[in-house]
């Protein structure tokens, strides 16, 4: 790969990895890797919070909207394209920055997956034709029958993972869990973290805020658009873009089922829980419990980029 660790910025949704990132890039001459999920879907641009074109403008961007909302990929998929993409910055002559907060696509590039076959693309419109034929629970209590270890770790609603998890039982013979127990070879890349965690009252602040500016931005219009594509081709509300923060409740209001201002802030709320949750992640599964880690650096109030910080980056 490369003489100088890959950089990741991660962070919360709402953290300002984003900016801090772009501060970065350009410092360095360096392009940004999407490793956010939602953010590989070109149908949500506002909603998802990918760059604006002005960003891509300034700074390359890679891995961002260039997935269709009827594909539901996966960690590894990811994984696969952002250790391509990171060759070809380097090829370039450039400095590769990943950014997002989507833990496990991260856990997968840096310490790697176990090798489970590629699942064809037959068995995965079997498990979806399956899981609408029968529902969300009874798919779940099959998965059970077949895979118990991992159907008691996800709960009947985590559609992706059961999906994923019946998808690779039934191609291969074997469970997921088993797949999982197998030796994982280690990454030969180098990684540098810096971890984002603002304030929790200021990370909140910036998710409702934020949420706002999605509206006003035209968000609701992006709803509107994916639920009628979704409605024409009829789309598996299972998919993993029907899940993105702020679509349910923006996409009931086009319907008639709640008023604006309650979608606004169940969008709100769920966007601080998901912050949440991200913060709790990344704290524990990426740079420990205490958060000391020689490749790590928790960046809590400043977000400037120093002297120290570039020599962590070297």
């Amino acid at each position: 790969m490369s003489e100088q660790p890959v950089i990741v910025v991660a962070g919360p949704t709402a953290s300002g990895k984003s900016g801090l990132a772009m501060d970065l890039a350009e410092q360095i001459g360096g392009t940004i890797i999407n490793a956010d999920s939602m953010q590989v879907y070109r149908d949500l641009r506002i909603l998802t919070a990918r760059p604006s074109q002005a960003d891509e403008d300034r700074v390359p961007h890679l891995l961002y909207g260039d997935r269709d909302a009827t594909e539901a990929g996966s960690a590894a998929d990811w994984a696969t394209a952002a250790l391509a993409a990171v060759q070809s910055v380097i090829n370039a002559g450039r400095r590769p920055l990943l950014v997002g907060g989507t833990g496990l696509y991260l856990k997968a590039l840096m310490e790697g997956l176990a090798p489970i076959p590629e699942v064809p693309g037959e068995i995965r419109q079997r498990a979806q034709a399956r899981r609408r034929e029968i529902g969300g629970i009874a798919f779940h209590n099959e998965l059970a029958a077949l895979d118990p270890e991992i159907a008691a770790r996800l709960h009947p609603g985590d559609s992706q993972r059961v999906l994923r998890a019946w998808e690779v039982v039934t191609a291969t013979g074997r469970p997921l869990s088993e797949w999982q127990s197998e030796p994982v070879p280690a990454p030969d890349t180098a990684f540098r973290v810096l971890v984002v965690e603002p304030p929790r009252d200021e990370l909140y602040r910036n998710c409702d805020s934020r949420f706002l500016d999605m509206i006003e931005a035209g968000a609701i219009d992006e709803v509107k658009a994916l639920s009628a594509r979704a409605d024409a081709e009829r789309l598996d509300p299972a998919l993993p873009i029907f899940k993105a923060l702020g679509y349910p409740p923006l996409a009931a209001h086009l319907r008639g089922e709640m008023s604006l201002d309650v979608a606004i802030n169940t969008g709100q709320q769920q966007t601080r829980n998901y912050a949440k949750r991200q913060t709790t992640w990344l704290r524990h599964q990426l740079s420990g419990d205490d958060g000391d880690h020689p490749r790590i650096e928790v960046l809590k109030y400043n977000y400037s980029i120093t002297k120290e910080l570039f020599s962590f980056l070297s």
